[in-house]
């Protein structure tokens, strides 16, 4: 019997992952669709070294995790839609603080408390724009268990690499769902450690003074080198500064430091896109339908295509308008009213060929579902 052969949830799957990539410091509450991986957490990571706490609320956990971080540890918590809007003031307080962290949103229906146990993907825009200011943001998605592992992986690999939170955007049907996993072997994918200073204490030590290559290296807070972590706009000391230049270079470095490496952070899946006459673009559970109805059709002579999205932010701008040039129309397919639809529409020179099909009744949007739109938008002459 092969032991790295699994057959376990998906958010079961996020835990090996996270223990894969080197999670030391998890902290959380519970919440539906998410909350086997705080179950799974806490009995796994004590048996390694880690540790586990079970947080009074979500904005407390997120909290938590960035105190973890600043003092050396890979950190994760994860939640769901209301629990992710507790967390946004946290999570601007990561953005500006330049804190590494993994932050898992399994989604469900929304807004408010709306569908705790059906599946949804309306929390897209929240993680792009929850947090107010303006800010660059990386979330990753993925629609089988192989990839939500590889995903969860990058997730710490970008934290490290960009140091910035890191949202991975899950959903309740990918989250629940059962299906073989094969657990790499260690080494078999790469990880990205903490990169640390090598200024030693006593000479002084500018922890928000990137290098040539734009990476911020870190001291443990509370080890060799006193420094101050503020929300507050800052210098490369980290104290507070409202001087136009500072604040000017500050927030031009947190945008341009994920914004101009997208196309390094960009992960994708195409499918059949090289010579397809319509091409989906989909993500997550949704794109597990539109996969099973390109793969029927294209065995009935259809030329379908799919490109899926694994990277949601930085939005993959060229990839898409790439793919949305060569064929006739594109659909896009998600369980939404249309967030990454916005984007594509942006995205491409002709947006008036850009469609919609969607579900948002908590039902995962089927073969059939995604057909029906084909047919009435084929059906217009388009």
């Amino acid at each position: 019997m092969n032991k790295n052969i699994k057959f376990i949830q998906g958010n079961e799957v996020c835990v090996e992952a996270a223990l894969y990539a080197g999670l030391e410091f998890f902290a959380g509450y519970p919440i539906t669709p998410s909350t086997e991986i705080a179950e799974q957490m806490a009995s796994r990571l004590p048996r390694i070294g880690g540790k586990f706490l079970q947080m009074e609320d979500e904005i407390s956990s997120l909290c938590a995790i960035t105190g973890a971080s600043l003092t050396g540890h890979k950190a994760m918590t994860a939640t769901s839609g209301p629990g992710f809007s507790l967390m946004q003031e946290a999570l601007g307080y990561a953005v500006m603080a330049e804190i590494p962290c993994v932050i898992v949103n399994v989604m469900r229906g929304g807004p408010s408390t709306g569908l705790p146990t059906h599946a949804g993907q309306g929390d897209v825009n929240q993680a792009r724009y929850g947090t107010h200011g303006d800010h660059a943001i990386i979330a990753l998605t993925a629609s089988n268990h192989q990839d939500i592992f590889r995903m969860t992986v990058e997730a710490f690999n970008f934290a490290e690499t960009y140091r910035t939170p890191v949202i991975l955007l899950l959903d309740e049907a990918t989250g629940h769902l059962r299906e073989k996993i094969e657990i790499p072997e260690p080494g078999n994918i790469p990880l990205v450690k903490r990169l640390r200073t090598s200024v030693k204490s006593g000479i002084d030590y500018h922890p928000y003074l990137p290098r040539e290559d734009g990476r911020l290296p870190m001291s443990d807070f509370g080890d060799e080198h006193r420094y101050n972590v503020t929300g507050l706009y800052h210098d490369m000391w980290g104290f507070p500064s409202d001087n136009p230049k500072i604040v000017y270079g500050l927030i031009r470095h947190l945008v341009d430091k994920i914004e101009n490496n997208s196309h390094q952070i960009a992960r994708f899946r195409k499918h059949h896109v090289k010579d397809a006459d319509v091409l989906l673009i989909s993500y997550g559970a949704s794109a597990r339908s539109a996969l099973h109805l390109v793969e029927n059709r294209r065995s009935r002579g259809e030329k379908l295509g799919l490109l899926e999205l694994q990277t949601l932010w930085p939005f993959p701008v060229d990839i898409v308008r790439e793919a949305c040039n060569n064929v006739k129309f594109t659909v896009v397919v998600e369980m939404n009213m249309g967030q990454v639809l916005q984007q594509v529409r942006l995205a491409a020179d002709m947006p008036e060929k850009i469609f919609l099909a969607n579900r948002i009744d908590g039902e995962l949007i089927t073969p059939t579902d995604i057909r029906n739109i084909l047919r009435v938008i084929q059906g217009k002459g388009v």
